[in-house]
């Protein structure tokens, strides 16, 4: 299909957001009503831009629009607008009220559920017109957004190739393994090797969280199948499917003891070198952005204070 007419400047944002709500509703009435617009100059919006697009939107019924082909394709990318610009008019407006930067941090999990929350509040009374927007990732996906430039900062569990960032050491946390309340392993009251319970059926992360990888390898390494049961989202989806004895669990110790309290589990250390684990902050490299570096300082300082604090 060729867009035969269509630039930027004709998609004002009250004709994106009517796309948007009209594919959303599959009704233009509906739409048009939100927009404060009469239903005819509403039609007559869209039969503009589907001239210039040279192909139809939307499929007309008797109850309503469907959206074709085309549509679905308009409708994900005006979305990604209407996005950006609601979080541009965020900005601008934070700006007005005395905010002096908007900063993109991009998480794993395991910093996320551990570290991050205490962190960011002490840096919201520290650095008040500084605004931290943060994204939830697996660690390569943390990786990916700041080599796209969809985040400032990284914070991610050292592992995926970071050719290309700076890094610093955050925090180091533990795995331990997560068992349902009467397992037969939880009896064992000595540290776990992992190969222990590659026998049991496992509940594990999505597909590229890092200790996802971390399993997998060393299963690969004890020539023995990693037998996933399941994969979930969320720390604590992983602790409810295994409180219902559907599988055991490799958890961070920090994120996991709460979680296993609360559920009556069971939890055992394990004697392998790579449980031991390093989180890393990342940015790109050559970054001289003087907000990111007071707010990686920030991160690595505190977490260090807090490091030497635990181990005395």
């Amino acid at each position: 299909m060729k867009i035969r007419n269509l630039s930027l400047s004709r998609l004002d944002m009250v004709t994106v957001r009517l796309v948007v709500r009209a594919a959303q509703l599959g009704n233009l009435t509906k739409a048009a009503e939100e927009a404060h617009l009469a239903t005819s100059a509403a039609s007559r919006r869209l039969r503009d831009l589907e001239s210039a697009l040279g192909s139809p939107l939307y499929e007309r019924h008797s109850r309503g629009i469907v959206t074709t082909a085309v549509g679905r394709t308009f409708v994900k990318h005006c979305s990604s607008l209407l996005q950006t610009m609601t979080q541009l008019d965020g900005e601008l407006n934070d700006l007005k009220q005395g905010a002096v930067r908007h900063l993109r941090l991009c998480a794993s999990t395991a910093a996320v559920d551990q570290f991050l929350p205490q962190l960011l509040a002490d840096q919201a009374r520290a650095y008040p017109k500084v605004i931290i927007e943060l994204e939830e990732q697996v660690s390569g996906g943390v990786v990916n957004a700041l080599r796209e430039g969809r985040a400032d900062i990284g914070v991610l569990v050292e592992g995926p190739d970071t050719r290309g960032l700076e890094t610093r050491l955050f925090r180091q946390d533990e795995l331990v393994l997560v068992l349902p309340a009467g397992h037969q392993l939880a009896a064992v009251r000595s540290p776990l090797r992992f190969d222990d319970a590659l026998d049991e059926q496992w509940i594990g992360l999505t597909t590229g969280a890092s200790l996802l990888q971390q399993q997998q390898q060393a299963a690969v390494a004890s020539q023995r199948p990693l037998k996933l049961r399941m994969q979930v989202r969320s720390f604590d989806a992983v602790c409810h499917l295994v409180a219902a004895g559907l599988g055991v669990a490799l958890l961070p110790k920090g994120a996991a003891l709460p979680l296993v309290r609360a559920l009556k589990l069971t939890w055992r250390p394990l004697t392998d070198k790579w449980a031991r684990r390093r989180l890393l902050v990342a940015v790109l490299a050559g970054t001289t952005d003087p907000a990111i570096k007071t707010f990686v300082d920030f991160l690595t300082e505190a977490s260090q204070t807090t490091n030497n604090k635990q181990s005395k």
